[in-house]
């Protein structure tokens, strides 16, 4: 089981994939780092997709949490080459070109599930902050076929997957079709605590 410390005084089996949703700046990509921080605490891989912020503010901040070096912390960049950053790949950060190439980030994410494998680490918490970024660059039906082969990677390697979407950014009909591919749903309101509900 995964614990959702600190946030939630819940556990869950491993496979499971979990959606936040709430309005911009409530704290979901913040909810997102503490319950897989607390995973690094235990010696569990993390993994972080980022399509909002480059890998070296994820790390900064993720490094406020929990000291990580040595640990299997590692982040999928898809804005840095984008914007035409610097992009070294290392074992710790892989790049996609962009939060439309989904194929490059499904493969950079295998990658990391596959190293941090071969070194035996057999339990990962992934997040994707965020879905909304998605969805900005390409449609629902897309976004969809991809989410589906993702979450579906979680669940086959035993991983805890979380993803946060801003509800004020998409109509009803495009979050009751995404919401369909997660176990769990984390409502988090702009003022007030953060709400899970588990099948």
């Amino acid at each position: 089981m995964y614990e959702l410390t600190p946030q939630f005084d819940a556990e869950v089996d491993p496979g499971t994939n979990i959606l936040l949703t709430g309005p911009p700046l409530s704290g979901k990509r913040s909810i997102m780092m503490d319950v897989l921080a607390a995973g690094t605490d235990r010696d569990e891989g993390a993994i972080v997709v980022t399509t909002k912020d480059g890998a070296d503010r994820v790390l900064r901040d993720y490094e406020k949490r929990t000291p990580y070096e040595g640990k299997p912390v590692a982040v999928v960049d898809c804005v840095t080459r984008q914007q035409g950053g610097e992009t070294r790949e290392s074992d710790r950060i892989k790049y996609a070109s962009s939060p439309v190439d989904m194929t490059g980030i499904g493969i950079k994410l295998s990658e990391f599930l596959q190293a941090f494998g071969d070194r035996g680490i057999d339990r990962n918490r992934v997040m994707v902050h965020s879905l909304s970024t998605l969805l900005m660059y390409s449609d629902l039906q897309t976004v969809f076929r991809f989410l589906h082969v993702f979450t579906g990677r979680v669940q086959s390697v035993d991983g805890l997957g979380l993803y946060s979407i801003d509800s004020t950014a998409h109509d009803d009909q495009a979050m009751n079709t995404l919401k369909q591919l997660f176990d769990g749903i984390v409502t988090v309101p702009e003022d007030g605590e953060p709400e899970l509900r588990l099948p």
